[in-house]
């Protein structure tokens, strides 16, 4: 196997289920005509798009995958990454990957890590205490491999999909019962704030996943998804480990760091175009990928370049996505190329001479 070009996709599939089957409180789910409408969408864009490597959220039913993949004619080459039985009751994040490329996995990750706390006693006089109970990932994070070049490591994925912004229901909780009249006019502040929490508890818990994956062994790794935050947001901050950005051909790169594709895309732009949602005409970018230094152009332990960043969001617009058949969320890709670092060349009594690590 000998490929030079990758390629890596997300797609939030808008609760993608068969048709006629419940999803959370709407018992009546997709009509006939609505999800054939999904099916010929998602089919369309995947064989547009053609990504190696595509990660996935809110799959409801593998059959309703398979049905785009068959529609699009791409079934036979690509694997379906999909919890085995998974047929409804609860959505997941999913892949495909061209078969030729599949290393490892999949497995999908429920729990965080033993060694997980969000605990406190402040670090100052003032600051109170704080502890949280949250122990799990809302959505289970998929993680595989995939190898395109046999003589080159293999590239760790994962596949999230965080908690959103939505505010948290809080009409089922006892406290809120009993006393209605006055949670009820602060449920949007508490139930946001409820939000928050569980999307930087899933951030932190992925980020020590990620720490224990990539340390001192040069792996690349590939995190792709629907995090549900801006790209400057503290949640990807947290991810990514806020790499400094090496311009003008200096290199660096850091052991365990992440690289928005999004951030090298702007580096490439006249200016940042790029989002992926609109929730009351504010238009964000929540969904990304990430990649570590070995995919990181100005990094010295590049192995794959970085050739450029799709983002189709044309629909993100449409008022009425159940009835367009279109998802929520922008679709996007980004393409790389297999161009490793060259070696260092300055040399000092025949030795090479190590820089600094930015």
């Amino acid at each position: 196997m000998a490929r030079t070009q990758l390629s890596f996709a997300s797609c939030n599939l808008y609760n993608l289920n068969l048709a006629n089957l419940p999803m959370y409180r709407d018992k009546k789910g997709w009509s006939k005509d609505q999800y054939l409408k999904k099916i010929e969408w998602l089919a369309h864009n995947l064989r547009y798009l053609r990504a190696d490597v595509w990660g996935f959220q809110e799959l409801w039913h593998r059959q309703a995958l398979d049905a785009a993949f068959a529609e699009a004619k791409l079934k036979s080459s690509y694997r379906l990454l999909v919890p085995k039985g998974h047929a409804g009751g609860r959505i997941v994040c999913a892949g495909a990957v061209r078969k030729d490329i599949l290393d490892q996995g999949p497995e999908w990750i429920d729990d965080f890590p033993d060694g997980f706390r969000l605990e406190s006693q402040g670090d100052d006089p003032q600051t109170p205490s704080i502890d949280t109970a949250i122990r799990s990932f809302s959505r289970p994070v998929l993680r595989f491999s995939v190898r395109p070049k046999v003589n080159s490591k293999a590239i760790t994925v994962y596949v999230v999909h965080f908690k959103s912004k939505l505010p948290t229901g809080l009409y089922k909780e006892p406290w809120y019962q009993q006393d209605k009249s006055f949670y009820s006019r602060h449920q949007s502040a508490i139930g946001a704030g409820i939000s928050t929490i569980r999307r930087t508890a899933e951030a932190i818990a992925l980020r020590m996943i990620l720490t224990e994956d990539m340390k001192n062994n040069d792996k690349p790794v590939v995190v792709i998804g629907d995090m549900n935050d801006g790209q400057h947001s503290n949640t990807l901050n947290i991810i990514t480990g806020q790499p400094r950005y090496l311009l003008s051909g200096s290199k660096g790169g850091g052991d365990t760091s992440l690289y928005a594709c999004g951030s090298l895309q702007e580096y490439r732009s006249h200016r940042d175009v790029y989002y992926t949602h609109m929730y009351q005409n504010l238009r964000e970018s929540l969904d990304h990928i990430l990649v570590s230094q070995e995919l990181y152009d100005n990094s010295r332990k590049r192995v794959w370049g970085f050739k450029g960043l799709e983002v189709l969001n044309d629909h993100v617009d449409l008022g009425d996505h159940k009835q367009a058949g279109t998802p929520d969320h922008g679709v996007i890709r980004a393409s790389f190329e297999y161009r490793p670092a060259p070696k260092p060349k300055n040399t000092t009594k025949g030795k090479a001479v190590k820089e600094k690590t930015a």
